[in-house]
């Protein structure tokens, strides 16, 4: 069994010491809500549909900064979203105006600043979290991100807990006010421009498609779909249809292996029966013979043997009669033989 990390076990014996179920109308301490450690995940005494009022009393949640927000039943009635030019704090109590340049915004709340004049220009619109209309909240103060290349800039570095496994480690998240195309360097705190795909980097804001790889070089964005070569489609097409005629020439030679299989079956089977049947002609041909050449052939004896003979040679399928026996316990033959002499 795997031990679960130290940090993860502290996280989650504060989720239970400050148990965070009570409902509406229940007590709760305002001195109780704070940001998990490692994940800065706002947290109170109140359940998630409920906020912890200035009087100590869990209050139903009189606004929503998500689409979808946690916590709620399939079909429970959400709280209203806030209109432009207002935002819902963390806390979730209601829609506040946006607050101006210098004052303070809690953690990553960007969009609790007002936005510049520029915001069009200013806007981080690949929505890779730089700002939000040209506002960012950095150290807990709204100011704009509108710092020009090689001047100076303001810098927040976030560490957050990531777990993998059984280990965790520190994952710091670097923000600046410096325009879109430059970043915050940390060391001389002055804006530079961001680097392209294929340059050297220490993190994912030095690079202009946000995405610093583990070998310390610029990638690809890891959004962006991959490129091929119009190589690359020719070759799958003709590998499509090599394969399909490659089975289909397969399957006619296989079956026409059957097919001749099958045919020398039914010859050589031809053959044995014709076979047979010129044995079968050959011993009546012999036996015919062998009668017709028994002595005194020319009587009427052998007259009547010979047509029998015939008869048996020309219906031979016909079943074989035994002559009955006389009451005198005397042969046919030998009736025949009287006959004659008379």
């Amino acid at each position: 069994m795997y031990w679960l990390p130290l940090t993860l076990i502290l996280s989650s014996g504060q989720l239970l010491v400050n148990a965070g179920y009570q409902t509406k109308g229940q007590n709760c301490s305002s001195a109780d809500n704070r940001l998990q450690i490692g994940t800065y995940q706002f947290y109170s005494d109140c359940d998630s549909e409920t906020y912890c009022s200035s009087a100590g009393v869990c209050e139903l949640k009189g606004c929503r900064k998500d689409q979808y927000p946690f916590g709620y039943a399939q079909n429970a009635t959400l709280p209203p979203l806030c209109p432009s030019g207002q935002f819902c704090p963390d806390e979730a109590d209601a829609c506040q105006p946006l607050l101006g340049v210098g004052s303070p915004c809690q953690l990553n709340r960007d969009d609790q600043c007002e936005p510049p004049p520029n915001a069009a220009e200013l806007a981080d619109t690949l929505h890779y979290g730089r700002n939000v209309n040209g506002a960012v909240c950095l150290n807990n103060v709204c100011m704009w991100a509108n710092v020009t290349v090689g001047q100076p800039c303001e810098i927040e570095n976030t560490a957050y807990i990531a777990y993998t496994g059984n280990s965790e480690y520190i994952d710091v998240a670097s923000r600046g006010n410096c325009q879109v195309g430059s970043y915050c360097d940390s060391q001389q705190l002055i804006c530079v421009t961001m680097k392209t795909v294929g340059e050297t980097c220490d993190g994912d804001k030095e690079c202009s498609t946000f995405n610093c790889q583990s070998n310390g070089v610029c990638g690809q964005s890891a959004d962006m779909p991959n490129q091929f070569g119009a190589w690359v489609y020719v070759l799958v097409g003709v590998s499509i249809l090599g394969g399909m005629s490659g089975t289909l020439v397969s399957l006619f030679l296989i079956h026409r292996r059957q097919r001749d299989a099958e045919r020398e079956k039914r010859e050589q089977y031809w053959r044995e029966q014709n076979a047979f049947r010129q044995n079968i002609l050959q011993m009546r041909e012999t036996a015919r013979t062998s009668i017709l050449s028994l002595p005194g052939h020319g009587s009427n004896r052998s007259t009547m043997y010979s047509r029998a003979a015939s008869a048996v040679s020309d219906d031979s399928s016909s079943p074989i009669l035994q002559q009955q026996q006389s009451p005198y316990g005397t042969s046919g033959l030998r009736n025949y033989v009287v006959d004659d002499r008379d």
